[in-house]
C-alpha cells in the first residue's frame, strides 16, 4: 500500500508543483527542519493511531514514516469519544537533539500532552501530562536561556517545565488578534532576526479563516499587530482553495521562508461542499519591512529553487502480507488486535464486528483517506464467516457503504438521522470484490448541484462490474456533517468475522 499520496505535490508542469503537498483529511500541519530533512505533523481527531508523521527532502514531495501516538498509553480514547474530538492542533519542534510533539486531547480524562523522541519515525515517548496549561492548540517555543514557552488559542501564554510538565504562575493574555475577527487560535511564536513573531489563525476554520502576525521584542511581548493583517486570507473570494489558516513557517537551508497551512477545495455549486477535509497546503513567504509576506497561493505553484526529490513510486495496493498495517491506515478510536488482524489468515486482513453498523462509535473499521477529487476502491472481500464491506465514512451519521454477507450485495447510506437500504442483489456464495468510485461533479445541472457522485457496487462472476446504487457526495461533506475530519475510505465488519485479502486505492485525478 502507498504511504505516498500519488499526486499531491507531484510536478504538475515542468517548473511547477501541485498543491495540496498533502493533500486529503491532513489539517492543522505543523513543520520543523533538521538539516536538509524536514518533518511534518497533523491533526488525526477520533482517529487510531493518532498524529501522522510524514517527511520530506524538497517541501513537496511527502512520505508519512509514521504515526506518533500509536499505542493505547500515549492515546486513550473512549469509545464514546464524539467525531471531530481527539487529537487536535500538535505543534512539532526540534530543540536541544529531540523533536517535542505537543497536542491537545479532546475527550473525558484528556488536556494538552507532549511527547518527545530522537527520531520523529518512532516510537516516541508516553504523555508528559501538562495540567496547568488550559485551551487547545498548545505551542512551545524556547528563549535564549532556555526557558520554554507555551502558547495556546485565545491567545495565553506559559512558562513550562517540558520534562515534567510543571507550570510557572497562570496564563497571561499576549494578544487577542485582529479586531472583529472571532477565534484566534493555532498560535506560533517564533524568535527570527531581532524580534519575536506570533504567528495566529482567526476568523474561525470556515471560509472567513486567515492568518494574522504581530512581533515583539520578547517571547512575553507586547505584540504589535502587522499593519498588513490578515497576511493571508481567500475569504469572500472566488479563489479555488477556502478556508485557508492554521499555519506554520519553516527556512529552507537556502535562506528562503515557506508557510505550510490547511485550506479546502469547495466542489458543486452553492454554497460549495469540501468533502477531502481540511488539506495541507505550501506557499512562499518574504519578508518586507520586518514582516512576513506570503506569496500567492494556487493548485498549481512555481516550483521552490531547489531540485525537486520526488520519493519512490509505491503500489497503490495492499495485499496486506505484513504483520502490521503501514501507518497509512487508522481505525476508530482504538485498535485491538482481538478485532483487527493480519495474522489469523496468512495475507488476509481480518476484522472481528463488535457492533452491528458503521452507526456505531466502536464499528470496527480500518480505513485510509481519501485523498483525490476522483478516485476508485476496491477490495476482495470473504463474508462467510460474518458480515462487511466497504465504505466512505465521514462520521457515524454520515456514511455509504456496500456490504456483503449471506448471499447478498446491498449499499447502505446513512444520512444524519435516516439510514436506508438503497439496494440489494443476491450473489453466489464466496469471495467477492466490492468497490467505490468517486467523481467529480464537471458541469452544474444547478445551483445545488454536489461536488461529486459515488458510485457503489461489486464485480460479477464474469468480471464486468455492476453498480447497484450512484449517491450524492454532498452528504459526505463538511458543511452537511459539520466537524474538522474528512471522508475516510476502508473495510468494515458489521457481523461475525470478515476476511479482506486486499485493498486496492487508485487516485484519478488529472
Amino acid at each position: 500500500m502507498s504511504d505516498i499520496h500519488p499526486t499531491g505535490g507531484a510536478v504538475a508542469n515542468p517548473g511547477t508543483f501541485a498543491n495540496p503537498v498533502i493533500p486529503g483529511f491532513h489539517s492543522d500541519p505543523s513543520i520543523c527542519r533538521v538539516g536538509d530533512d524536514y518533518y511534518l505533523v497533523c491533526s488525526s481527531f477520533e482517529y487510531f493511531p493518532g498524529v501522522p508523521v510524514f517527511h520530506s527532502r524538497d517541501l513537496v514531495h511527502w512520505t508519512q514514516i509514521g504515526n506518533a501516538l500509536d499505542r493505547p498509553s500515549q492515546l486513550p480514547l473512549p469509545t464514546d469519544t464524539p467525531s471531530s474530538a481527539g487529537i487536535y492542533a500538535p505543534t512539532l519542534r526540534h530543540h536541544d537533539g529531540r523533536f517535542w510533539l505537543i497536542v491537545t486531547l479532546v475527550c473525558e480524562g484528556g488536556g494538552n500532552l507532549l511527547f518527545t523522541t530522537t527520531d520523529p519515525a518512532g516510537p516516541w515517548s508516553d504523555p508528559v501530562r501538562l495540567p496547568g496549561v488550559p485551551g487547545i492548540d498548545p505551542d512551545l517555543a524556547w528563549d535564549e536561556d532556555g526557558t520554554c514557552w507555551c502558547t495556546v488559542a485565545g491567545v495565553a501564554q506559559v512558562r513550562i517545565d517540558p520534562h515534567t510538565g510543571e507550570s510557572f504562575g497562570p496564563p497571561h493574555r499576549l494578544w487577542s488578534g485582529t479586531p472583529g475577527a472571532k477565534a484566534p487560535e493555532a498560535p506560533h511564536l517564533y524568535r527570527i532576526g531581532d524580534h519575536w513573531y506570533l504567528l495566529i489563525a482567526e476568523g474561525g476554520t470556515e471560509r472567513g479563516h486567515g492568518v494574522s502576525v504581530a512581533r515583539g521584542s520578547t517571547p512575553t511581548g507586547p505584540f504589535e499587530p502587522c499593519p498588513a493583517n490578515p497576511i493571508l486570507t481567500h475569504r469572500g473570494s472566488e479563489h479555488p482553495i477556502q478556508n485557508t489558516g492554521h499555519a506554520d513557517l519553516v527556512q529552507a537551508p537556502d535562506g528562503s521562508w515557506w508557510m505550510v497551512l490547511l485550506g479546502v477545495r469547495p466542489g458543486g455549486g452553492t454554497p460549495g461542499w469540501h468533502v477531502l477535509g481540511r488539506e495541507t497546503f505550501l506557499a512562499p513567504v518574504t519578508w518586507v519591512d520586518g514582516w512576513p509576506v506570503v506569496g500567492d497561493l494556487e493548485p498549481d505553484m512555481p516550483a521552490p529553487a531547489w531540485p525537486l526529490r520526488p520519493g519512490p513510486v509505491e503500489p497503490h495496493r495492499d495485499d496486506f502480507d505484513l504483520s502490521a498495517l503501514q501507518p497509512c491506515w487508522v481505525s476508530l478510536r482504538d485498535r485491538s488486535a482481538r478485532h483487527c488482524t493480519t495474522k489469523e489468515r496468512a495475507g488476509w486482513l481480518t476484522l472481528h464486528a463488535r457492533g452491528s453498523s458503521l452507526d456505531e462509535p466502536d464499528v470496527v473499521f480500518v480505513g485510509r483517506r481519501q485523498q483525490h477529487l476522483s478516485c476508485r476502491a476496491r477490495t476482495l472481500i470473504d463474508p462467510a464467516e460474518g458480515r462487511g464491506g466497504l465504505a466512505v465514512r465521514l462520521d457515524e451519521d454520515h456514511h455509504y457503504e456496500i456490504e456483503a454477507g449471506s448471499g447478498e450485495v446491498r449499499v447502505l447510506a446513512r444520512i444524519g438521522p435516516l439510514r436506508t437500504v438503497v439496494a440489494s442483489r443476491t450473489v453466489p456464495a464466496g469471495p467477492l470484490v466490492l468497490g467505490i468510485e468517486v467523481t467529480p461533479t464537471q458541469t452544474l445541472r444547478d445551483a445545488r448541484s454536489g461536488p461529486d457522485t459515488l458510485s457503489l457496487g461489486f464485480e460479477e462472476p464474469d468480471g464486468t462490474f455492476t453498480v447497484l446504487g450512484t449517491l450524492d457526495g454532498r452528504y459526505l461533506s463538511t458543511e452537511v456533517a459539520g466537524g474538522f475530519t474528512g471522508r475516510v475510505i476502508g473495510m468494515y465488519a458489521s457481523g461475525g468475522a470478515v476476511h479482506f485479502d486486499w485493498f486496492d486505492y487508485e487516485g484519478l485525478d488529472d
